[in-house]
């Protein structure tokens, strides 16, 4: 009987040994995550935008700045009182170049206040390394060449080419491209102006070349050529103001050619430069620019 009872008590308590295993097989609740953590998880999963000004990486920290020649002249940029400015002085954001530059610093984030302008000759633009400036702005025509020294921007605006003359000149009333071939015409160096010259009118004389426009504008006055090439936009001003016995003869075929903001080689600043412009364009700012600063009576396009 004694033998018995002790059987039963070991059968008891083999019984209770296997319920508390069984209880500790079940699988344990996942502990709780710390409070907030849920949340931080979530907000890492998303990217932060590259575009947005605290993302920017600009050669000064808060600020943009932006380089052109100086002086500049209008219709691009120009004081208050309409003349050619000089971006070492107070800016005044009048003129289609210095509209355009601002629109797309606003459009970066930043305010008028936080653009800083410095000054880069034409030709300096393109030299290889590192930049004093996030962007340039100059009516900078996109070259294949170009691009392999800065990166450019999409377009801000299409260019034409025109020829201008004096008054009195045997060209004046030049109506085709043939009309032009006896004359000497002349262009600032390393521009699309001088291509235009030697690639569309290919004049019989060798064109006359040199390193400032204002000295291509100088030579014409003087009547050391016969007449130059510039931008379209740039012809209007020089006829109504720098030179007005000066005439614009007529404009060159339309090609390809526009112009872009310059950025150092692979700057990433380009690319949030690109939507800025596109995000102008769909709102219709560039245009009301344009009408603005730059669109007039055309003169005829010279085939």
């Amino acid at each position: 009987m004694r033998k018995a009872l002790v059987l039963l008590l070991l059968a008891a308590l083999l019984g209770v040994t296997a319920a508390c295993g069984g209880d500790d097989d079940e699988a344990a609740p996942e502990p709780a995550a710390p409070t907030g953590q849920a949340e931080t998880d979530e907000a890492t999963t998303e990217e932060a935008n590259p575009c947005a000004k605290d993302q920017l990486e600009t050669v000064s920290d808060g600020s943009l700045t932006i380089a052109t020649d100086n002086p500049a002249f209008p219709p691009w940029f120009q004081d208050a009182e309409g003349a050619p400015w000089d971006p070492t002085t107070t800016p005044t954001g009048e003129g289609y170049e210095a509209a355009v530059a601002y629109a797309v610093a606003e459009q970066l984030g930043f305010t008028q206040d936080e653009v800083r302008w410095v000054v880069v000759p034409f030709n300096n633009i393109f030299r290889p390394g590192p930049k004093d400036f996030d962007f340039d702005i100059n009516q900078v025509s996109y070259l294949p060449k170009r691009d392999e020294a800065v990166d450019f921007s999409d377009s801000y605006y299409d260019v034409e080419q025109a020829v201008i003359t004096l008054k009195n000149s045997d060209f004046a009333n030049a109506a085709s491209l043939a009309d032009l071939k006896g004359a000497k015409l002349g262009a600032q160096l390393g521009t699309t102006s001088l291509d235009a010259i030697n690639e569309v009118v290919q004049p019989d004389q060798e064109a006359a070349v040199y390193n400032k426009n204002i000295d291509a504008i100088t030579a014409l006055k003087n009547g050391q050529v016969d007449g130059i090439v510039v931008d379209f936009p740039t012809s209007l001003y020089i006829t109504a103001v720098q030179v007005p016995n000066a005439k614009v003869v007529g404009r060159l075929p339309a090609g390809e050619e526009y112009f872009g903001l310059v950025f150092e080689e692979g700057n990433a600043l380009r690319d949030c430069a690109n939507e800025a412009i596109a995000a102008l364009q769909t709102d219709g700012t560039i245009e009301q620019l344009q009408e603005e600063w730059i669109n007039a009576s055309a003169p005829p396009v010279l085939e």
